[in-house]
This record gives structure tokens, C-alpha cells and sequence, in this order.
């Protein structure tokens, strides 16, 4: 109930936002969040009404970064256990269909470790908790990623009308870093 509730809270914020919101998301992004010199930036391409990580994504490799996209993966030994891979990809290179109508980099494009990902997400809260889509990829790949080192930043993404006072954690929830919206960018640790 909570995450119908979240998506159409999004969708809502999304219509209300405008287009400008995305410009705005890359240009806040880029004064606020500590970002070195050679990160790999792991994106995604929005899917529903997400907001588009795109423009910020393009001005990141502009600046030099390397970019990643998820990847969905299939265990064949483990059925239903599907993980994030993050595989190399460069803004405006083609994309294969993935599963639950996300957009991917081709199986055969090289994995790679990233130092910052995006995060989409239904709704957040101030202390940095994310509502996804309950699947738990990414808080499985943020594990993974934090457990093996060195750091990584989760950045959550999204419409600033998405925050609500408390999200839902339970002890496999990985937190976010920093929320971005394009109204501003708290850190969240």
C-alpha cells in the first residue's frame, strides 16, 4: 500500500516539476556532491516517472567520469536470485531491453567497480532511508560494494515532493549517502 501510495506521489511530482527538474537535478548535483577526479558514476535509465538521471550523467562524462548502467543478471544455480552488475556505458550508446522494462548495457560490455551510484526510488526520508520497488537490488548491490571497499556514495535521485517523514527499513536496507532533488542535495550521513 505504502509504495502504490509512493508511485502515485511520484507521478504526481513528476507532472508538477516539469521538464526543468532534470537541469535543475544535474547542475545541484554537480556543486554539491564531493565527487574526485576518475569516479565511475553508475546511472540508470529511468523507467515509469523516475527522474532522469540523463543530463547529469552526460555532464559527468563530459567532465572526464566513466559511466555505468545496472545490469540485471541471472543466476542459473540460484533461480529468482537476480543481481546488479554494473557494466560500462557511454551517453547515447545503444541499450538492450532488460527484464521489468528496464533499458541495459549488452551482457557482453565490461563489468565495472563503481565509485558512485545513482539510485532511483518511490520515496525517501531525511535520514536517508529509500522505499524502492521492493525487489532489493540495489541494497544487495550496495551491500556488496561497501562490504568489498573501497567506499562507495549512494546518491538517491528524485522529485523533492517525494519525501515522506519516515520510510520502512529493515536490517538489509542500505542507507543513501546524499538525497539530490531539484530543489537541493543533503547529505544524508
Amino acid at each position: 500500500m505504502l509504495r502504490e501510495a509512493a508511485a502515485i506521489g511520484r507521478m504526481a511530482a513528476a507532472r508538477k516539476a516539469g521538464p526543468g527538474a532534470v537541469g535543475a537535478l544535474a547542475e545541484i548535483f554537480i556543486a554539491a556532491v564531493p565527487f574526485h577526479a576518475g569516479a565511475v558514476a553508475a546511472g540508470y535509465m529511468p523507467i515509469k516517472d523516475e527522474i532522469d538521471p540523463g543530463p547529469l550523467m552526460a555532464e559527468l562524462e563530459a567532465r572526464g567520469h566513466r559511466l555505468a548502467l545496472p545490469t540485471i543478471v541471472s543466476d542459473p544455480d540460484a533461480p529468482g536470485d537476480d543481481t546488479l552488475v554494473f557494466r560500462s556505458w557511454h551517453a547515447g550508446a545503444p541499450l538492450d531491453g532488460g527484464p521489468l522494462g528496464t533499458r541495459q548495457p549488452a551482457a557482453g560490455a565490461e563489468a565495472v567497480r563503481p565509485t558512485v551510484v545513482l539510485v532511483p526510488l518511490l520515496a525517501f526520508d531525511n535520514a536517508g532511508n529509500r522505499l524502492g520497488y521492493g525487489k532489493g537490488y540495489y541494497d544487495r548491490a550496495l551491500s556488496a560494494l561497501r562490504a568489498a571497499g573501497p567506499p562507495v556514495v549512494a546518491v538517491g535521485l528524485a522529485f523533492a515532493a517525494q519525501r515522506v517523514d519516515a520510510v520502512p527499513v529493515s536490517a538489509r536496507d542500505q542507507r543513501l549517502d546524499w538525497i539530490v532533488t531539484e530543489r537541493g542535495a543533503e547529505a544524508c550521513r
